[in-house]
């Protein structure tokens, strides 16, 4: 439970660093994002949480 509270911290960092660094340009992007269509945004989605998996599967494999 230690290391999947210190996960969701890390992510909870790393989502909230760009709306910290660069409000004006996190906005412009939303707007972008809430002007794509559903199929889109549901593949890049797919797309994130694959490399993601990705990510975890090697980090798990190389310890």
């Amino acid at each position: 439970m230690k290391f999947f509270l210190c996960v969701m911290g890390m992510v909870m960092i790393v989502e909230g660093l760009p709306y910290f660094a660069f409000p004006g340009r996190m906005k412009e992007m939303v707007k972008i994002i809430a002007g794509q269509d559903n199929a889109k945004l549901r593949r890049f989605g797919f797309i994130l949480m694959a490399a993601g998996l990705g990510v975890v599967y090697a980090a798990m494999r190389a310890a």
